[in-house]
């Protein structure tokens, strides 16, 4: 299957999110191996500058669309944070409006985050699903440019970090990555191929969000009724056929994993780190955690690829408990 991105395109994403952003830290923390029983290295892409690592995709999409189609009525999109913030960091700098959707109930501190970077917010619908199809509903209407979840844009922006985490760390044996519409695992699966490496790629998904992994087994995109888990950066119901196509040709396999393993996978990450992630944050060490028995000694990678959680929903998961979504 042919890669999304060639390494020239690669080269020039990499140019211009190192204008923006500065490669983010990689390390092996001793207490992490000590927990697991593996060598295990940590991509923080929850240190870029909208802690999380969408930020990558967002600014080789704008880049794109401010040199080739300038709309008056800019960018929008649809998105439970990470990637509206992405939006509007990248429309900041190119000088784009960006309109960003989310559903009803979302995270108030990441809606802030948005309008922060200078976002119009607009909440719309029960799900992410619901604010997808308003925000191409706006696309369509009021003449702006819809950016998708999916888009080559994005994956070889985010293939910038696999490429620093992929080449940079010493020959990982596997890299556990967390599966919402699939920039990330795409991208690894890419990189790898493009640079000869051996390493295993393994998608994570909740259990309660299971498209991807159903997708996988079939053979082509599976569509579910409801992604309720309080992994909100994974909580996808309808895969793109893309996406799924790229994954079912490179990964290894889809781990699901259920809302206790990843709020434990929160928990380790703070004790063994000291660093805070989101819940899709810790999605990859929740895979690594149900498959620890098989990575025993070897050298895994995960990447905490965000760190924007609220307050309220840290303090319940450190006194012990298991979010509701």
């Amino acid at each position: 299957m042919a890669s999304p991105f060639t390494l020239d395109q690669l080269n020039d994403a990499s140019a211009l999110v190192a204008r923006y952003v500065p490669p983010t830290p990689q390390f092996a923390w001793p207490l992490l191996a000590d927990a697991v029983g593996a060598d295990v290295w940590v991509k923080h892409e929850n240190h870029t500058p909208t802690g999380a690592f969408k930020v990558r995709g967002g600014l080789v999409f704008a880049n794109r669309y401010a040199r080739e189609h300038v709309s008056p009525l800019g960018l929008v999109s649809a998105t439970r944070g990470n990637h509206g913030q992405s939006l509007a960091f990248a429309g900041r700098a190119f000088g784009l409006d960006v309109t960003i959707v989310v559903p009803f109930g979302n995270s108030p501190d990441k809606n802030a985050a948005m309008r922060s970077f200078g976002a119009t917010l607009i909440e719309y619908g029960h799900d992410f699903q619901a604010a997808r199809e308003h925000a191409t509903w706006l696309a369509e209407t009021e003449g702006m440019q819809m950016v998708p979840s999916f888009h080559p844009d994005l994956v070889v922006g985010v293939a910038t970090y696999a490429r620093e985490f992929l080449v940079g760390a010493p020959d990982l044996d596997v890299v556990y990555v967390p599966v919402g519409l699939g920039s990330g695992i795409c991208a690894h699966i890419a990189v790898r191929d493009l640079f000869g490496l051996r390493t295993e790629i393994v998608g994570v998904v909740a259990e309660n969000a299971p498209a991807t992994a159903l997708s996988f087994a079939a053979g082509h995109a599976v569509s579910t009724a409801t992604a309720s888990t309080f992994m909100d950066g994974v909580a996808c119901r309808v895969p793109d056929p893309d996406a799924i196509a790229i994954i079912n040709h490179g990964a290894s396999r889809i781990v699901q994993v259920s809302e206790d393993l990843c709020a434990a996978a929160v928990r380790l990450m703070f004790t063994t780190t000291h660093n805070i992630p989101e819940p899709a944050g810790a999605v990859a060490l929740a895979g690594l955690l149900a498959e620890r028995d098989q990575q025993q000694g070897k050298r895994v990678g995960i990447t905490l690829t965000g760190g924007n959680m609220d307050a309220p929903l840290l303090a319940t998961i450190l006194a012990g408990h298991t979010p509701t979504p």
